[in-house]
């Protein structure tokens, strides 16, 4: 029984604040993962959480930026190692959770590349091993350069780390690329884990969780003599840039990879049936366990690479690649609490504090029950026994309430009408006038005078996808804030004067915790912020609904700060602004209209006043003018002939423009195909230019 309202039962208003909520856990999760190698859910719980997301997202597309973590690999690199920019992205790969997913994804691989039943199309299919993603650069045949997959982007030199596990050559003896990049997953066997964590346990250590996050631990030490001794593996099965192809299938290219020499999974086939392809996933599900190494699933690849070439990507994931994943784990404890958490933009998180339970080898005590909607469905009460499930959130969820052992007398669940904040202010849900219902999110009205909602900003102010200044994190935001020393965002680069000046009692240095040292570096820190760019900055904003991805998308389309903002605090109006931030492909109307509220406050103004007073706001990069199409907005309309739609549009963006759902006075070219109708008589109308689908080619260069 699930313990959320159906995504085809949300109303767009509960399914704005649904997705509100997922994408920042899912940012948590991501960071935790990814960079400081300590998830603190299962995969099963992840993949659950984005499951739901991404439901959410096709049911409501406008809802789907730049900013949703469907969109985007990884978090950034840590700062431990130096950073490597990838010749070609390492991209995450979407989900599949039952066999009908598997089929839907065949068929989309066929509508996408305009293939019939009857033409043959051939999957590989493979274990998905649960460890960290590397990439290996030859050139000549030598060992260059050994990375972490990062963002995708970006990541992490670790190349004399890498180099210590057995097996991953030093250098190709047989004939071989100029420059191979070869890609697969570092992990640690059963066997080894056990043998590390006997050794930890000997020199009095804490143990690892688990054998991923033992192997991400291992390969990111700064001492490659320890990344030595852990006994590292590394299996191949992917590559990055290459000077020449390795073969014309998936399968051909992993095969002459052990030929190589790499370790290549024995395990992997290739197959144009389904039934065979999901005979595969059972028959590996239950060889799992004797595997003697942890897997999370199974992946599947459209064999051919011309047809990969064609399918392309999306922002985070190929569209010719999919992971088939395993079942989440369920487990039942008690619910001796329920406590509020007040986030960033107001919202009351009602959380279940549990008796502490393992699930999937973890131990939790604390799972989300979301909204008081949702506690209210399900009749959730303190004192209940209830089922979580690790499917998502920074903790699981309750699944189900087990009402034969509910203890007597329980009192129901009623939801507060002030917000816990020492302001007691009042709490609201808003009403859609859309849709004439309310949000499923109750909501401080405090913004930012509630001190709960202040402090979450300035987190999210210093945060690394932001200002990322090194020593000001989390804990020090709040014992600044409590302090009343950092109240705004500008109070930040005014701190290492007024602490000279002798305004901090008593001053920084003398503080528990502080020196002289750790001041100095903190104020070097900020002084280094002072210069920022484009899109970090607007990210940094806070702004509901404009996340990493928005803010890129909205760097990329005005350029500069005072062009975006003279837009921005027209944007509350209907007009020529606001049509033009509706324009940019990827940028929706949630997240107009939370730009437009946020510029016409006059509060928010005066702060940004304050804050560019001490910044540089850097211009965004001009985009890549290589291209006959470069820079431009294209708007794609009625049926092509000589390629699928999504094809037309991921060249289109390949190539430097922007593609956009609408004509407007923004549009640069209208590209139109037989049936075109309304969109080609307005850009008519405004004077665009329209081009036939040949045309269109002729001028790409095909």
């Amino acid at each position: 029984m699930s313990a959320l309202k159906d995504v085809p039962d949300l109303t767009a208003e509960e399914a704005r604040a649904e997705h509100d909520r997922l994408a920042a856990e899912i940012g948590k999760h991501d960071k935790a993962y990814y960079q400081d190698d300590a998830p603190k859910i299962s995969d099963a719980a992840y993949d659950a959480l984005r499951q739901r997301l991404e439901g959410i997202e096709a049911r409501f597309p406008e809802l789907q930026t730049e900013n949703s973590p469907t969109q985007r690999v990884g978090v950034a690199p840590s700062g431990k190692f130096g950073e490597v920019r990838h010749a070609r992205p390492m991209l995450s790969l979407g989900n599949a959770f039952n066999d009908e997913d598997v089929a839907d994804f065949f068929q989309r691989v066929r509508r996408f590349l305009g293939l019939s039943d009857s033409d043959n199309v051939y999957f590989t299919a493979e274990p998905k091993i649960d460890g960290l993603s590397a990439s290996l650069r030859y050139e000549k045949g030598e060992l260059v350069l050994g990375a972490t997959r990062g963002d995708g982007e970006t990541g992490e030199n670790v190349t004399a780390n890498l180099k210590t596990l057995k097996d991953v050559p030093h250098t190709l003896t047989a004939d071989v690329p100029d420059v191979l990049e070869v890609r697969g997953e570092v992990y640690m066997s059963h066997a080894d884990f056990a043998a590390l964590n006997e050794r930890q346990r000997e020199i009095g250590k804490p143990e690892y969780k688990n054998p991923r996050n033992a192997a991400a631990g291992s390969l990111r030490q700064i001492d490659p003599t320890i990344t030595a001794s852990r006994d590292l593996r590394f299996y191949a099965y992917a590559w990055g840039e290459v000077s020449e192809t390795l073969a014309d299938t998936q399968f051909e290219a992993v095969q002459r990879l052990g030929q190589l020499g790499f370790s290549i999974n024995a395990d992997m086939i290739r197959s144009g049936s389904l039934d065979d392809i999901l005979e595969t996933y059972r028959g590996i599900e239950q060889k799992r366990a004797g595997l003697g190494y942890d897997i999370d699933g199974v992946v599947y690849k459209v064999d051919r690479l011309d047809y990969q070439e064609r399918l392309g990507q999306v922002s985070r994931a190929p569209r010719w690649a999919i992971a088939h994943k395993f079942p989440a784990e369920r487990a039942t404890t008690k619910l001796n609490d329920i406590e509020i958490q007040v986030g960033r933009t107001g919202a009351l998180t009602p959380v279940a504090k549990l008796e502490p339970v393992t699930v999937g080898g973890v131990v939790v005590s604390n799972a989300t029950l979301h909204n008081e909607d949702e506690i209210a469905r399900k009749d959730i009460r303190i004192g209940d026994t209830v089922v979580i499930q690790r499917a998502g959130d920074v903790i699981p969820q309750v699944v189900e309430v087990l009402l034969d052992q509910r203890p007597q007398g329980a009192p129901e669940f009623k939801h507060l009408d002030v917000c816990p904040c020492p302001l007691q202010t009042p709490t609201a849900r808003e009403f859609n006038e859309r849709t004439g219902k309310m949000d499923a999110v109750r909501r401080c009205t405090g913004e930012l005078a509630c001190p709960f909602q202040r402090k979450e900003h300035l987190k999210h102010f210093v945060a690394r996808q932001s200002f990322d200044i090194e020593g000001l994190g989390t804990k020090q935001i709040e014992a600044f804030f409590d302090e009343e020393e950092i109240r705004e965002p500008a109070d930040i680069f005014t701190l290492a004067a007024r602490n000279a000046e002798g305004a901090l009692t008593p001053p920084l240095q003398e503080r528990e915790g502080w020196g002289d040292t750790s001041v100095r570096n903190l104020f070097a820190a900020i002084e280094d912020r002072r210069t920022i760019g484009l899109a970090r900055f607007l990210n940094a904003l806070g702004i509901r609904h404009v996340g990493e991805g928005t803010a890129r998308l909205l760097a990329r389309a005005y350029t500069s700060w005072a062009a975006f903002k003279a837009v921005a605090v027209e944007a509350a109006h209907e007009g020529e602004a606001r049509e033009g931030l509706l324009g940019i492909d990827g940028v929706g109307e949630t997240a107009t209209d939370a730009i437009g509220r946020y510029f016409a406050e006059p509060h928010n103004l005066e702060l940004l006043e304050r804050l560019e007073a001490q910044i540089t706001i850097e211009d965004a990069e001009a985009v890549a003018n290589d291209s006959p199409v470069a820079g431009k907005t294209i708007v794609f309309t009625g049926s092509l002939e000589r390629m699928t739609r999504d094809e037309a549009k991921a060249r289109a963006q390949s190539l430097g423009a922007k593609v956009s759902g609408s004509v407007s006075g923004k549009t640069d070219i209208l590209v139109a195909g037989p049936g075109a109708g309304s969109k080609l008589k307005k850009a008519k109308d405004l004077g665009v230019e329209t081009l036939t689908e040949d045309e269109w080619f002729e001028l790409i260069g095909g």
